[in-house]
C-alpha cells in the first residue's frame, strides 16, 4: 500500500517568499488526482513538502493548493496554475493535433474509465476494497458503507450508474483497450518523452494495478494488456525510484511531513 500525503505544500527556494499547496485524501488510497499533481512538481523539478494534516478545501474537494494565500481545488485546476505561474510547458515536443489527441485521451480516463473503477470497486462486492483499507471492525464497516453511499450517488448523476454491471464491464474493456492500442510499443503514451497526459494515465492506471486487487479491471490489464503494467514500470522507474519506500509496509518508511523536497525525487529531501 502507497503512503501518498494528505498534504504537499509548495514552496519556492527563496528566503522571502514561500508557497504552500495542500491535497488533501485519504492515506489508505493511491490517490489518482494527486499524482498527476505530483507528477508535474516532481517532472518539473518544482520544490515542495508532504504534510499529513488532511485538510480538505473549502469547495470539500481533494487535492487542493494555496498559492500565496490563493486556494485552488481541483487538480486540473491546480495543474493549470502552477503551469503558468512557474512558466511550464510538459506538452513542448507535441503539435497542435498531438495535444488534441492526448486530451481526448485525458478526458476518457478521468470521465468515463474511471467511473467504471469507482462501481467496479464500491457498487457490488467490496471485499476487495476493504481489504486495502487500514481499518478493522465497526470503523471499517462505517467507512466502506460512506462511500458506498457517496458512490453511488456520484455515479448516478455522472450517468454512469444508470447502466448495467454488464454495460459498464464494456464500457470500461473498450477504454482500456484504446488507452492500450494506442499506447502500442511507445515508451510513453505520445511518444519517447512523457508529457501531461501521462500523468494521468499513470494515476489511473496505478490505481487499477495496485488498488484494486482482484477486480476485473487488474485482471484484465495485468493479463491482457501488458504494454500498460510496463508503461507504469516505466514511469514509476523514471519519476518515483523511491516508490516502495513510500510503502506503509516498507521498514524504510517514515513520516516525511515538513520534509522539503527540491528535486523531482523525493530522495532528494531536507530538513
Amino acid at each position: 500500500m502507497t503512503k501518498i500525503p494528505y498534504m504537499v505544500r509548495l514552496t519556492n527556494k527563496n528566503d522571502r517568499d514561500s508557497v504552500y499547496g495542500t491535497f488533501g485524501l485519504y492515506e489508505w488510497l493511491i490517490d489518482c488526482w494527486l499524482l498527476y499533481v505530483k507528477w508535474l512538481v516532481r517532472m518539473t523539478k518544482i520544490p515542495y513538502m508532504n504534510d499529513h494534516s488532511g485538510k480538505f478545501s473549502s469547495k470539500g474537494k481533494t487535492p487542493w493548493m494555496e498559492y500565496n494565500g490563493k486556494p485552488i481545488a481541483d487538480s486540473q485546476f491546480c495543474i493549470e496554475y502552477l503551469k503558468k505561474e512557474k512558466e511550464v510547458d510538459v506538452n513542448t515536443l507535441l503539435n497542435k493535433d498531438e495535444i488534441s489527441v492526448a486530451k481526448a485521451f485525458q478526458r476518457l480516463t478521468e470521465e468515463n474509465l474511471y467511473w467504471t473503477m469507482c462501481i467496479e470497486s464500491f457498487g457490488g462486492d467490496v471485499s476487495a476494497v476493504s481489504s486495502i483499507i487500514p481499518y478493522t471492525g465497526l470503523k471499517l464497516w462505517l467507512t466502506v458503507k460512506f462511500l458506498q453511499r457517496v458512490i453511488k450517488q456520484e455515479t448516478w448523476g455522472q450517468g454512469m450508474g444508470r447502466h448495467t454491471p454488464d454495460e459498464v464491464w464494456e464500457i470500461a474493456v473498450h477504454d482500456m483497450t484504446a488507452i492500450s492500442n494506442f499506447l502500442g510499443e511507445k515508451k510513453f503514451f505520445m511518444g519517447d518523452e512523457p508529457c501531461e497526459v501521462d500523468c494521468v494515465l499513470f494515476g489511473m492506471l496505478v490505481m487499477i494495478i495496485y488498488n484494486m486487487p482482484g477486480s476485473k479491471h487488474q485482471k484484465f490489464v495485468t493479463e491482457e494488456l501488458g504494454n500498460l503494467v510496463s508503461y507504469c514500470e516505466r514511469m514509476k522507474n523514471k519519476y518515483w525510484p523511491d516508490w516502495n519506500e513510500k510503502l506503509l509496509h516498507s521498514p524504510t518508511y517514515k513520516d516525511d511531513s515538513d520534509q522539503i523536497y527540491w528535486h523531482k525525487t523525493e530522495n532528494s529531501a531536507q530538513s
